[in-house]
């Protein structure tokens, strides 16, 4: 079986071009996970007919909504609905228990404490580090979206023989640069064409870096309407809710 990734989701936090929040699915032979599970990604999974069941890692780059906010309807519908019985490890960045507590208890009062029918296992993962999870090696990096320390990640996973990177949100750092290179996949956040702001990456800042970063191949991502609106945006391989991509 080859690995192939499905964006589930690949919008910003307010829907540009009318797309879900960031979560992607990359699955294998021995390998079911998903990088993010933004809020609206439970409703775009049950659309795409994902089985949750089967997914046995979360990796997860940042604390933001779009990022982040699925995790609660993802474990609760796990524990009434899915009925899932299988252990579920959730990856993020430093500080991940108190804000899987916060999340939990944000949406849904009460449900942090509440006694899963499953293990959950939560493990922080700190840039410069690697952690083996399953079958998947996933390296994090300190990505620039926010606070010079994080708490954000861009993120490579390799396994299966294959190596899949995520810039995650962030502006240009050079820490792009190991996470990304000679990866079979990076995809690669777009926000806008060539504005430059602080805590997200242009298009310009990666094709300024394209010789370093090398990847097989390139999938842009988290594109605001200018993105998405601009004609240049054809010369690249871009992401769409539902796209399937086969890695290798």
């Amino acid at each position: 079986m080859a690995l192939v990734l499905r964006f589930i989701g690949c919008g910003d936090a307010f829907g540009s071009g009318g797309r879900f929040n960031t979560c992607f699915h990359l699955v294998g032979e021995r390998t079911s996970l998903l990088i993010d599970c933004g809020a609206s990604s439970l409703i775009a999974m049950k659309q795409q007919g994902i089985d949750r069941n089967a997914i046995a890692t979360i990796v997860i780059t940042h604390f933001h909504a779009d990022h982040f906010g699925g995790v609660p309807f993802f474990i609760l519908d796990a524990q009434f609905f899915s009925k899932r019985r299988e252990p579920l490890t959730i990856v993020g960045p430093p500080g991940l228990p108190a804000w899987y507590e916060r999340v939990m208890e944000t949406a849904f009062p009460g449900s942090s404490q509440a006694t899963q029918k499953f293990d959950l296992q939560l493990v922080e993962i700190a840039p410069g580090t690697t952690s083996a999870v399953g079958e998947a090696k996933i390296s994090a990096y300190q990505a620039l979206h926010g606070p010079p320390d994080g708490p954000c990640l861009a993120v490579r996973i390799e396994c299966e023989g294959r190596s899949v990177a995520y810039t995650g949100d962030t502006e240009w750092t050079p820490a792009i640069v190991p996470a990304a290179q000679d990866a079979d996949l990076l995809i690669a956040e777009a926000y806008f064409r060539e504005k430059t702001v602080a805590t997200h990456l242009s298009l310009a800042a990666i094709e300024a870096h394209l010789a370093q970063l090398r990847p097989k191949r390139l999938i842009l991502t988290h594109m605001s309407d200018d993105m998405l609106g601009h004609p240049d945006a054809a010369r690249f391989e871009t992401a769409e809710d539902g796209k399937v991509v086969v890695i290798g």
